[in-house]
């Protein structure tokens, strides 16, 4: 189905969507006012209130982006066609490629929610989603190995996650990220031939 002309994004959106995308990330919600990105999309303000109403329309917009990025890393891992254990390591490799990348500042979705403590907030929800989304599609991976306990290794598996994103932005991230992966595999090989319930029975 063809996109209709008007539904296309417009190069100021864009440009503005992208501007808040690399300073929100890089510098923080809250620290980056609205003058900045108008300054540096090189838009007026007139502009960036027709397509985003309020700053948090454009946070959310900016974590819609980080969220399709993601999908497509794990889509492109389950594409791949490998049995489900090879596929988790296939999304644990690209989690720490992008790690290991220039200017990493951890998970964006963690870094909005630190920002956005207020369950009710618009940002703060969106994190939910997309963290259930995550935890959803590891759950039905592992559940392809065996059905038993899916959910608690798949809970362990994201706390992993969530801790070499937090501490590859603070260390040395080739070594968190060769921890990182080194734990994926034990989990996987425990999964297999356990009735997991969790970290502690590991």
């Amino acid at each position: 189905m063809s996109v209709r002309p008007e539904a296309r994004p417009s190069e100021a959106r864009s440009r503005l969507l992208n501007t808040a995308t690399r300073l929100f990330y890089a510098e923080g919600i809250h620290a980056v006012g609205i003058d900045r990105i108008v300054a540096e999309a090189q838009v007026t303000r007139a502009t960036l209130y027709r397509h985003f109403p309020g700053k948090e329309d454009l946070v959310l917009a900016y974590l819609n982006e980080v969220d399709r990025a993601m999908r497509g890393q794990a889509d492109a891992a389950v594409a791949a066609g490998l049995p489900p254990a090879d596929t988790i390591r296939a999304l644990s490799k690209s989690i720490a490629q992008s790690i290991q990348s220039p200017g990493f500042r951890g998970c964006a979705f963690l870094n909005a929610a630190a920002e956005y403590p207020d369950p009710e907030s618009s940002v703060h929800k969106a994190v939910l989603a997309h963290r259930q989304w995550f935890l959803d599609t590891v759950t039905e991976l592992l559940a392809k190995i065996q059905k038993t306990g899916a959910e608690p290794a798949a809970r362990h598996f994201v706390m992993m996650r969530d801790g070499a994103m937090a501490a590859g932005c603070l260390f040395d991230p080739v070594l968190i990220c060769e921890t990182f992966l080194r734990g994926v595999d034990r989990l996987l090989q425990v999964y297999a031939v356990t009735d997991y319930s969790g970290p502690a029975g590991a």
